[in-house]
């Protein structure tokens, strides 16, 4: 995930008076907040990604959570509800999943279903 400094778009009259596009590096207590928040997102899908490699969620919680993607919105674009893709968190659960589940939550991931069984 890229983090940094975040360029905004701005709209600006030049010098003949005519609107132009400038860009700025942003505000700076913007650019820490953004980097901040960067940073949470990050510990927080290595922190499912290490639960995962525990056995504790399968990879469609770390997959979810690196898509950033919310519990209704996965639900919703594989067509389950939700108290059903919170239940497929299990890794029991997710190893009893038909070849065509797997393969929607792989093409909502944009990954192959071998990506989502194996998590590396």
């Amino acid at each position: 995930m890229h983090q940094g400094t975040f360029k905004q778009l701005f709209y600006a009259v030049d010098d003949a008076g005519k609107y132009t596009t400038a860009t700025s590096v942003g505000w700076e207590p913007e650019n820490i907040a953004m980097s901040q928040a960067w940073e949470e997102i990050n510990e927080k899908v290595e922190q499912t990604r290490k639960e995962v490699l525990a056995g504790k969620l399968s990879p469609i919680a770390y997959y979810m959570e690196k898509s950033l993607l919310t519990l209704p919105q996965l639900a919703s674009y594989v067509g389950k509800w939700q108290w059903q893709v919170k239940r497929h968190f299990k890794p029991s659960v997710f190893e009893s999943l038909n070849d065509d589940l797997l393969q929607r939550y792989a093409s909502t991931f944009n990954i192959t279903v071998a990506q989502l069984k194996q998590l590396q």
